[in-house]
């Protein structure tokens, strides 16, 4: 059998049945005989009048002439406002995007910075970056560490820290995180000039000569003397160091020998030295009085004492009277000695001694540093 032929009538009759009847394609095409991409060619043929098509475009014109001011106007305000934008990352010109989107078409201002709209559309359904998100994360772990440490910590003790809880990130984005969320360490400020007159009253060798890293706790210890500022007037405080841990300290009214006194009886009972230990100080009168030198040769503790004027001779207490002031003394002025008394007592013992960090003890705490150096020294 050959191939069909089917009239011009017959054509425009079935496809009447499509758009007028409102029969589905596949039956008409079915119970015609023919197939579906025939029916659908002799729809598109005969589907619309010519006067129905010509209304057709002329509806179209209509619509395209409506939109030529509006695209006219976007043409004309979108670079304008998008100027800045056009050489930065999509990031900046998705954000320029949503927030003219409003005012201006997406598709229009895609095409301006050279963008896709779908890349646009998934940005606004997850505007923060994989990156970006373990950034906030982050910054929620280094705030915490840092308000653990009294907001004192710069980013290289919040690294450590981080690495302690198992984050692995480099130094430089620990402070890029700081920056961002606007974290600082507590700085030093401007010491005043000391004025030295008169010549002491005893002094002997400085024997101790800066070898502050001792081979074992006990060996030598650094001890000074500052003052704190209240209401009340000036408190006097007196540390004692093995080799930076604080081991004793006394805090009184007035600076006499007895604070020095009861700093040291406080390392001596607290310590309970087995050897004799090497005592180091400046050259104060305190240090030079006669009831210093008694309480040290009554306890077999051989003296040492660093040349008058020279701070760096007693750099271990130096440098935590530095610390003790900037992170946590000058933050504010304590009403009473009392008050002053129990703010050094939570600075020394339950922050500097567990749980502050020492570059030089490899970042660890002065207790865990000494645990960790009498454990290895038992292991031999």
């Amino acid at each position: 059998m050959g191939k069909a032929n089917f009239t011009e009538d017959f054509k425009r009759d079935a496809v009447l049945q499509i758009t007028e009847r409102g029969c589905p394609v596949s039956e008409v095409a079915a119970r015609l005989g023919i197939s579906k991409y025939s029916l659908s060619e002799w729809r598109k043929r005969y589907g619309k009048p010519a006067a129905a098509a010509s209304d057709d475009d002329q509806a179209a014109e209509v619509r395209r002439l409506k939109r030529e001011p509006q695209r006219v106007t976007e043409e004309r305000d979108i670079p304008k406002k998008s100027g800045r934008v056009l050489r930065q990352g999509c990031k900046v010109k998705y954000a320029f995007i949503a927030a003219h989107r409003l005012q201006f078409s997406i598709r229009a201002m895609c095409r301006c910075p050279r963008v896709q709209p779908s890349g646009f559309c998934a940005w606004l359904k997850d505007p923060l970056s994989r990156r970006a998100r373990e950034d906030q994360r982050r910054i929620e772990l280094i705030r915490a560490a840092w308000s653990e440490s009294g907001k004192v910590y710069g980013y290289r003790k919040l690294h450590d820290d981080l690495a302690d809880m198992g984050e692995s990130c480099c130094p430089n984005r620990v402070a890029r995180l700081t920056r961002l969320a606007g974290i600082r360490a507590e700085i030093g400020y401007k010491r005043r000039p000391g004025h030295y007159g008169g010549k002491p009253s005893l002094a002997v060798d400085n024997t101790l000569d800066r070898r502050f890293d001792a081979e074992a706790p006990d060996m030598a210890w650094v001890t000074d003397i500052t003052y704190i500022r209240t209401h009340e007037g000036f408190a006097h405080l007196a540390v004692v160091f093995s080799p930076r841990r604080v081991v004793g300290w006394s805090m009184q009214a007035r600076q006499t020998a007895n604070v020095v006194l009861q700093a040291l009886l406080a390392a001596v009972w607290r310590r309970k030295p087995k050897e004799r230990v090497l005592v180091h100080s400046d050259q104060g009168s305190q240090f030079t009085s006669m009831e210093w030198a008694s309480f040290l040769k009554h306890h077999d503790l051989p003296p040492s004492m660093s040349p008058r004027g020279n701070c760096h001779d007693n750099a271990v207490a130096e440098s935590f009277f530095n610390l003790l002031k900037r992170e946590r003394i000058r933050r504010k002025v304590c009403r009473t000695s009392d008050e002053a008394r129990g703010d050094v007592f939570d600075y020394i013992e339950m922050f500097y001694n567990p749980t502050r960090k020492h570059a030089r003890n490899g970042m660890l705490s002065p207790i865990e540093f000494e645990r960790q150096h009498k454990a290895k020294a038992e292991g031999v």
